[in-house]
């Protein structure tokens, strides 16, 4: 059985915010790397807002996730890469969003700004890398 540990160790400072220092897997597991989702809905459209971008893409990330049987609490490492400038109250906000996604589960996580990507209406990407208990032990 897949065992995943989740680690702060004393001798590294605590974590700046919602996440975890490292986080060991032990096999067999299940693991699903995920592409970067965007602030792209269903029908094409993208807010024009950030933080919705940030929501809409955690949506497209909980939809890949439930395709292929997995949750939330199975992302282990999250990248977010954001464009552009952080305008007044959007850490905050950015934050509400990131926590109302995760609840209680600390996945590894790296936050990037970058100066595009592919489109210039992104201003928001969002990759994982999610494990589970293949159940064959």
């Amino acid at each position: 059985m897949a065992a995943v540990i989740y680690r702060n160790p004393e001798n590294v400072h605590q974590p700046v915010a919602g996440y975890t220092h490292q986080i060991e897997v032990r096999e067999p597991a299940r693991w699903l790397v995920l592409s970067g989702q965007i602030g792209m809905r269903p029908d094409g459209s993208v807010p024009a807002d950030p933080v919705e971008q940030i929501e809409v893409a955690l949506e497209n990330l909980r939809r890949n996730l439930d395709a292929a049987g997995m949750g939330v609490r199975d992302v282990v490492k999250l990248t977010f890469l954001l464009v552009g400038e952080n305008e007044e109250g959007e850490p905050a906000r950015r934050r509400a969003a990131f926590d109302s996604w995760l609840g209680d589960h600390k996945p590894a996580m790296t936050l990037l700004y970058v100066s595009r990507l592919a489109s210039p209406a992104l201003r928001v990407e969002i990759d994982a890398w999610a494990c589970q208990d293949n159940g064959d032990s």
